[in-house]
């Protein structure tokens, strides 16, 4: 097994090895692949994180060894901020929100011999459980993103990506697609007990798991359609008030963080977690 690290911005996963060919997801800045196959300038990977195979460019990874690749995953620092520059000795490379920062020790990180200073926010998740209020937090700086099917940036996003990128940077690992993700976590019995963090996911009328958005304060829910949106939540389904009608059918609510986190254990508040959670102040 050989293994790869995104070193563009953005590389989109193709279904075949061809530019013309449907993104079925993309690579941000510093995700690890496992290499499988080569076909002229395409490489076959699957993305470390969340097992995604596709097609990617092969001048937009960057091989590394098995002691980087191990380094490399054991704890992944990720861009807090929408849009910021990294950079090197004589260039910049943009980072979008998400964006791994491989090897950061603080102030810089590195991608094998290349350093690079990094000035923006940066948050390390870690196995603690997360707020409702950090998740609302992370999920609102996607806010008015334009739809892109395979998307996973503030450029581009689909629903699902919206969902797994915010819970990864709550440290969270969830799968790519909505007819996978309904399998993760536990069922909320009625709208009503719904909390800010929960997942709603709503199906396409011939009952297959279609769409999926981030549950809201007032139930109310962030969602990628059309762009990053926010509409209200029912036992119905979800509101356009753009529209003046449903748009999506309700059919299930799932909760992957604990009950009840308006306080964390121990009498720590959702606040002093983020706190910790945050290497930098001042972050919305």
């Amino acid at each position: 097994m050989s293994y790869a690290i995104c070193q563009v911005s953005l590389a989109p996963l193709r279904s075949h090895p061809a530019e013309k060919s449907e993104m079925v997801s993309q690579l941000l800045f510093g995700e690890t692949v496992s290499v499988h196959a080569t076909k002229d300038n395409w490489v076959h990977v699957t993305c470390t994180w969340d097992g995604v195979s596709g097609w990617a460019d092969l001048k937009q990874i960057k091989r590394i060894s098995d002691e980087e690749f191990n380094e490399y995953s054991l704890e992944q620092a990720m861009s807090l901020s929408l849009v910021e520059g990294l950079m090197a000795a004589d260039h910049f490379i943009p980072l979008t929100l998400g964006a791994v920062l491989p090897g950061y020790d603080g102030l810089r990180c590195r991608l094998g011999n290349q350093s690079f200073q990094f000035s923006g926010s940066v948050i390390t998740p870690n196995n603690t459980p997360i707020a409702g209020e950090w998740i609302v937090k992370i999920a609102r700086r996607y806010l008015h993103a334009p739809y892109m099917w395979g998307g996973r940036s503030p450029f581009g996003i689909d629903a699902a990506g919206l969902v797994q990128m915010v819970f990864k940077m709550a440290g969270m690992q969830l799968l790519r697609e909505p007819m996978h993700q309904v399998t993760q976590g536990r069922s909320v019995d009625f709208t009503e007990q719904c909390q800010a963090g929960d997942l709603a996911f709503f199906d396409n009328g011939k009952g297959d798991i279609s769409h999926v958005g981030i549950v809201l304060p007032g139930c109310h829910l962030i969602h990628a359609s059309g762009k990053v949106r926010i509409d209200k939540l029912d036992h119905f389904g979800l509101f356009n008030p753009e529209l003046n009608r449903y748009t999506h059918q309700l059919r299930i609510i799932k909760r992957l963080i604990a009950d009840d986190v308006t306080e964390i254990e121990q009498g720590t508040t959702g606040d002093d977690q983020i706190a910790g959670l945050v290497s930098q102040a001042a972050l919305f």
